[in-house]
């Protein structure tokens, strides 16, 4: 598995591969300056002790600020390389991300979780930014420090070199104790926070249902309860902090004293040279960081490993509903004819098919109603003929092309299907209304909302068709963003409409006025689902479904002859109503 993710990480440079190695070019002149700097002190230092000008002391100084301040100049940049190569992947993963979302069928997401998915596109892409930026720079640095450092060091003087450093175990055995509890109390505040955001959202989508029950109270302590836990969260993980680093330091000072402490000795035996002292300090302190660095850099890497892994499961999870390897070509405009032959839609988990051989036959330009019981697969049979399900091949034709012959460009752009809870986006009802073809004009936007009877309540609003309609469409009534959604198919046109129940929250004039109104489009092809069977007896066929089945078909004159689910259907229907007009 080490070594999968190791590929994986290779896969991700590869693309900066340039850039990533101009980075480790700049990072090695760092370590090989920095190895060189204290090298020059030493000697600086050493020649004072002799006869030695002062116009040598300054040139030599001056060499050492020209060295420094050039390796000022490549650690600035080595940092900026490898982080902007972080940076860069992290846009390109998100990208691939979203374009792979996109692609999935409607049902994936209802299966995985929203929430998953989100998390996975953003915490994990963060955590892979830090593995490829932050992580492979710190242990790059720090491996190149060690390689350059300890050489030097123990050239110096090797027992007061292993005297130094022999405290480093324990600062880095620190960081891994406090570096893994440091990430679990990060995570817990993350989680605190999100759910405190989770709860403003939840509250603001809902916020008239919170004034109607007068449930402010409660949830203002629901409220103070998530604030407290994330408060806690941020406390914990501040006092943690606060603990480590004053540690490293005090370690790093006890080093230090180590080294000063024998060093004496050593400099009064005559082994050692004042300027041989001052290289092994300048060169412990350049490993105290990389190395305090080291336990958070590990946890860095072990923490991408894991996010690697997740958006890589997320990446290799193939549609089921895709484009076909060789698609029919569409040569001529479609009519809209639709058919279906033994029908069987089976969803993964249930016990029995949810469509179970239907066979019809909807002519173009024909009203056809499917009407049933709740449950009886009115709602599947809809998205099957948009195909937002997986449909086998041979069963259901579009102008006597199999679906899964055609591409979903082309089926969706000649099957419109209107559901009953449209999906508004936060933004004008003119872009809601244009969504499906964004450069339609103002005329063609006014043309499908007065198709769908919504021109009167454009006229009653504000800001006419610059409203703002809110998030998911919230100041808008039911019947309005049904009928907006309906004017958004309405729009582009397609030879065949699907409506699912999408007039549910309309009245019965209302809904009579707009199939009047799409029917004098001639040659359009409608397939209206709905539990209206008033609106139902206008059209020109009805299916009537059961627990799967196709049972009748006929007229509505027809069917309320003969005994059967749609007589029942409609008695049942004309005795609610004589009981409201009673009532």
């Amino acid at each position: 598995m080490a070594a999968l993710r190791l590929d994986l990480i290779g896969r991700y440079l590869r693309p900066h591969r340039r850039t990533v190695i101009f980075g480790a070019i700049t990072l090695l002149v760092v370590n090989i300056l920095s190895v060189i700097i204290p090298l020059e002190v030493l000697r600086v230092i050493d020649d004072l002790q002799d006869d030695f000008a002062f116009s040598d002391v300054l040139h030599q100084a001056g060499w050492i600020v020209i060295l420094a301040s050039v390796m000022a100049l490549a650690r600035m940049l080595s940092r900026q390389l490898v982080f902007g190569v972080g940076r860069q992947v992290e846009v390109e993963l998100r990208q691939r991300l979203f374009d792979h979302m996109l692609s999935q069928e409607p049902g994936w997401v209802q299966q995985i979780g929203s929430g998953d998915v989100i998390n996975r596109a953003t915490s994990d892409v963060e955590n892979i930014r830090r593995l490829l930026g932050f992580a492979v720079l710190s242990l790059t640095n720090t491996a190149m420090a060690y390689c350059f450092t300890l050489p030097a060091m123990l050239a110096i003087d090797p027992w007061l070199t292993l005297a130094a450093i022999s405290l480093y175990p324990v600062m880095l055995g620190t960081v891994s104790l406090f570096g893994g509890r440091m990430m679990r109390q990060q995570q817990r505040q993350q989680e605190s926070l999100s759910d405190l955001s989770d709860l403003i959202q939840e509250d603001l989508s809902g916020i008239g249902a919170i004034k109607i029950y007068g449930q402010e109270e409660p949830e203002q302590a629901a409220f103070s309860e998530r604030n407290d836990a994330f408060k806690a969260a941020a406390i914990r993980l501040a006092r943690t902090r606060s603990t480590l680093f004053p540690l490293l330091e005090g370690i790093s000072s006890i080093s230090l004293l180590v080294l000063l402490a024998l060093g004496t000795g050593q400099l009064e035996r005559g082994s050692l040279t004042i300027g041989g002292l001052v290289a092994l300090i300048l060169y412990v302190e350049r490993l105290v960081f990389p190395t305090a660095l080291l336990g958070f850099t590990l946890n860095t890497f072990q923490t991408g490993q894991v996010s690697l892994e997740r958006v890589e499961e997320l990446l290799k999870r193939m549609p089921q509903i895709c484009n076909p390897e060789v698609p029919v070509k569409l040569k001529k405009p479609v009519r809209g004819r639709l058919e279906a032959r033994e029908l069987h839609i089976h969803f993964e988990g249930s016990q029995q098919d949810t469509l179970s051989g239907l066979n019809f036959v909807i002519e173009a330009g024909e009203l056809v109603a499917v009407v049933g019981p709740v449950g009886c697969g009115k709602t599947t049979l809809a998205r099957a003929l948009g195909r937002m399900v997986d449909v086998p091949r041979g069963q259901l034709f579009l102008d006597d092309h199999d679906v899964n012959d055609l591409t979903l460009k082309d089926l969706r752009s000649n099957v419109s299907l209107v559901p009953q809870e449209g999906y508004l986006f936060t933004s004008s009802l003119a872009d809601n209304l244009r969504f499906g073809d964004p450069q339609a004009s103002m005329e063609r936007v006014a043309a499908a909302a007065q198709q769908a009877r919504l021109m009167d309540d454009v006229r009653g609003f504000p800001d006419g068709f610059d409203t703002l309609v809110g998030e998911r469409g919230i100041t808008l009534s039911g019947g309005q963003r049904q009928r907006t959604a309906l004017a958004r198919a309405l729009l582009v046109s397609a030879p065949v409409l699907v409506l699912d129940d999408a007039l549910a929250s309309v009245d019965n004039n209302t809904a009579s006025e707009i199939l009047a109104s799409i029917r004098a489009q001639q040659g359009r092809t409608i397939v209206m689902i709905s539990h209206q069977l008033s609106a139902a007896a206008a059209c020109d066929r009805i299916l009537v479904m059961e627990e799967g089945h196709l049972v009748q078909q006929g007229h509505h004159q027809e069917l309320i002859k003969v005994p059967g689910l749609y007589r029942r259907l409609w008695e049942r229907e004309q005795a609610a109503e004589q009981l409201e007009t009673v009532g």
